[in-house]
């Protein structure tokens, strides 16, 4: 997995390098400057008699002289220090900010020193943290409010028809239509209950574990027939005649992929819609596409639509909580792959493109 580089550039490096030397240059050249000044008045007044043969006074002037630059450094660094520290302070005051939970904090460093660019690397780096913590807040508070209501829909509709089914007065029909209901809302639950544990599962994952060679095929395969349920209620017409192909990777998490893209093709499809499922492959990878029909993904939504907690659909009519394709995404990082998405003219297309092959497979 490609992870982003944080080291400095060498310019980044040379700007710094060059800053902390003009403090101290400056520093040093402003007291012995203001050493020098003082003691040729201090001499030229007779304050110090110096000669030849006055060896305690030469002492003098010198404990004087070190005395008088130690004093002017310490004068001159509390004095300078708080102009050439501003941006540091500046950073620790945005810093305890998002500490206290104010993700609207921002940082801006000005002249002369917003001119360098290693303090603009400081101040974007910043403000790019900043702004990722403060869409992750908005997302997250979205998301329990959203998930809360996911949950007490379900848990209402099971709790009102085990009532009606108490009364004891009603047509075997209506039992057995009010015993359906429980049981669709009670899977609904269990499927998102699984979703939130996927993801805690795969977040904390690092390391690619588990690494064997399997019939990717039929994994696919046995995927689409554990949501046959829903498929067929929906009439949805399958296209997914491919090839036998293998590949090497964890089978148990690679399954949510294919579960998680194949029940948001089925969710997003109308009723006698079309579901299609392809599978190509070149010397290193294998291409995994999964389309169907139905409203477009808008543009500016598809590079959201894999972030943690985010929901396209913000009038929740089609059932999600918006952790499926965060699973995918993740699951596909950890097997180096890659994810994306297609989506114009009432026809939207996942995918999702691994290595073949894995070092240590089937160990």
């Amino acid at each position: 997995m490609n992870k982003p580089k944080h080291k400095l550039s060498k310019k980044q490096r040379r700007e710094l390098f060059s800053l902390f030397s003009l403090i101290t240059f400056s520093a040093f050249f402003v007291s012995i400057l203001l050493v020098s000044v003082i003691s040729y008045f201090v001499v030229r007044n007779g304050i110090f008699h110096i000669d030849e043969k006055d060896i305690p006074g030469a002492g003098r002037l010198i404990m004087f002289i070190a005395l008088l630059s130690v004093l002017f450094n310490i004068i001159f660094i509390l004095i300078s220090g708080k102009v050439w520290l501003k941006p540091v302070k500046r950073l620790i005051d945005g810093m305890k900010q998002l500490a206290g939970g104010d993700y609207s904090a921002r940082m801006t460093i000005g002249k002369p020193f917003g001119d360098m660019a290693v303090m603009r690397a400081v101040s974007d780096s910043f403000n790019s943290m900043a702004e990722e913590l403060e869409n992750t807040e908005v997302l997250r508070s979205d998301f329990i409010n959203n998930f809360s209501h996911e949950f007490k829909t379900p848990i209402v509709s099971i709790a009102g028809f085990a009532k009606l089914l108490k009364r004891g007065d009603l047509s075997d029909d209506e039992k057995k239509e009010y015993v359906d209901i429980i049981e669709e809302e009670s899977m609904r639950l269990s499927y998102m209950a699984t979703n939130v544990l996927n993801l805690t599962k795969v977040e904390n994952q690092t390391i690619l574990t588990d690494v064997s060679v399997f019939n990717l095929s039929e994994q696919i395969r046995s995927c689409i027939l554990l949501l046959e349920e829903k498929w067929s209620r929906k009439n949805l017409e399958l296209y997914i005649d491919f090839d036998e192909y293998l590949i090497s990777g964890n089978e148990e998490i690679l399954k949510h992929i294919w579960i998680n893209l194949l029940d948001n093709a089925i969710k997003f499809s109308p009723d006698y819609g079309s579901l299609k499922v392809k599978i190509e492959q070149d010397d290193k990878n294998i291409s995994v596409s999964i389309s169907n029909n139905g409203t477009s993904i808008p543009p500016d939504i598809q590079n959201n639509i894999f972030n943690k907690f985010y929901q396209a659909d913000e009038s929740h009519s089609a059932a999600g909580n918006g952790i499926g394709l965060a699973i995918v995404k993740k699951v596909v990082e950890l097997h180096d792959g890659t994810v994306s998405v297609q989506s114009a003219n009432n026809l939207t297309m996942f995918t999702v493109t691994l290595p073949k092959s894995r070092p240590n497979a089937g160990e």
